[in-house]
């Protein structure tokens, strides 16, 4: 079918009172950044909605592109008519006669006027819709609570819509509405999972990689690169910082605490990241973490390694089961990147029996014993490289190169 239009609703972001300005202007922007690719595509918005006009683009393939914006919980493609009697019903007979049916096919129409000066009710358009369809179609059956088929008829000053599909779109807040953080990525299942999670909330997230050469390889920095230009689809880029983390994990693996290294490694890994927040504006930080799922995710662990840095720690999957996880990774299009055999730091001298109870003076007195541990972090600071990653382009930038930006635009 010929669609002139796609409508796009919004979902969250109507009951944010003064601030709905914001939200909207912000999903605007996104839909107008990938109308890019479809170039005679236009859109339109109003209060509450968005429209695009098609002007002879595939419908089909700008839905898949616009259906995962943030902010958006559905799309409808639009047949647009004029708003007289006769031809909104012509049009709608053609248009279900279009659809596809089977005998006992269930329909109905929901008029929707408003435009007030048009002079039938939405009541009466029902009707006066409906029966013509009826008898176009004789295997359709009404049903006007749960119909196969129901016909949307909205009528405007000038032009009518026509429509029935009801697409979901990707819902939450537009992106980077809610502010940023900095999001702890490594090479396996959950973390990504918890970065579009974050990102579907409004944050904008850039993304912290630990890597131990040479005791990781080329293919594990290149997967979570992979995995960041997944999540780059859902909002057009996304920063990864790089982190040396070989002379902090051997100094760690060295201390003779083997039980407690997994804290303690991850411990150092939120000082970097909570460094790397304060240098890139951003507000919190964001893990994969999971209750219970692995000895660092206890919640004596979690406490004890949380307690190193001050900011907000966001764990969008703290209560979730890896089941659903998993469908959900599956879903975002990062579980076979995250499947691939490929160690990062977080695997590598791992104990036969972690502590899942650690306890916190413990640590930091081991911690105060390592006397160069704080200058090994602020050398990790320094000599991380950031990536910019975007769905067809991946920038390298040297360390030295890199600014301080607490704002910046996407593209």
């Amino acid at each position: 079918m010929d669609y002139e239009m796609l409508l796009l609703r919004f979902g969250e972001i109507t009951v944010k009172g003064k601030n709905r300005a914001k939200f909207e202007k912000a999903a605007l922007a996104h839909v107008r950044s990938l109308l890019r690719f479809f170039p005679k595509a236009e859109a339109i918005h109003e209060y509450g909605r968005i429209y695009v006009k098609l002007n002879g683009q595939p419908a089909d393939q700008v839905i898949a592109s616009l259906k995962n914006i943030f902010g958006l919980t559905s799309i409808s493609p639009v047949k647009v008519v004029p708003s007289n009697l006769e031809e909104i019903v012509a049009a709608a007979v053609d248009f279900v006669k279009k659809l596809p049916q089977e005998e006992h096919t269930t329909f109905k129409v929901h008029a929707r006027r408003v435009f007030k000066g048009f002079p039938h009710s939405s009541h009466e358009m029902n009707h006066l819709v409906g029966s013509p369809v009826l008898s176009a179609c004789p295997q359709l059956k009404v049903d006007v609570h749960h119909p196969d088929i129901e016909l949307r008829v909205e009528i405007r000053e000038h032009v009518t819509y026509l429509f029935c599909e009801v697409i979901p779109a990707a819902g939450g807040f537009p992106r980077g509405t809610n502010g940023k953080a900095m999001l702890l990525l490594s090479g396996g299942i959950d973390s990504p999972v918890a970065g579009y999670s974050a990102m579907r909330r409004g944050l904008e997230i850039e993304c912290v990689h630990f890597h131990s050469y040479p005791f990781t390889s080329k293919k594990a920095e290149e997967k979570v690169l992979d995995l960041a230009q997944v999540l780059s689809g859902f909002t057009g880029r996304i920063k990864v910082h790089l982190v040396p983390f070989t002379d902090i994990q051997t100094a760690l693996a060295k201390s003779g605490q083997d039980n407690l290294i997994i804290t303690l490694m991850r411990r150092s890994m939120l000082r970097i990241a909570t460094k790397l927040a304060e240098k890139n504006g951003a507000l919190a930080l964001v893990t994969g973490d999971s209750l219970g799922q692995v000895a660092s995710q206890t919640l004596a662990s979690m406490n004890v390694i949380g307690k190193v840095t001050d900011l907000p720690l966001l764990r969008p999957l703290v209560m979730t089961d890896k089941e659903d996880i998993i469908t959900l990774a599956k879903k975002i299009g990062t579980y076979d990147l995250s499947i691939l055999p490929y160690e990062d730091c977080c695997t590598l001298f791992v104990p036969k029996s972690p502590s899942t109870n650690p306890n916190l003076r413990i640590v930091e007195n081991i911690e105060n014993g390592l006397t160069e541990l704080e200058n090994m972090i602020d050398a990790a600071v320094q000599g991380t490289e950031t990536v910019i990653v975007k769905p067809d382009e991946i920038i390298r930038k040297k360390p030295k190169d890199e600014p301080e930006v607490v704002q910046e635009q996407w593209f």
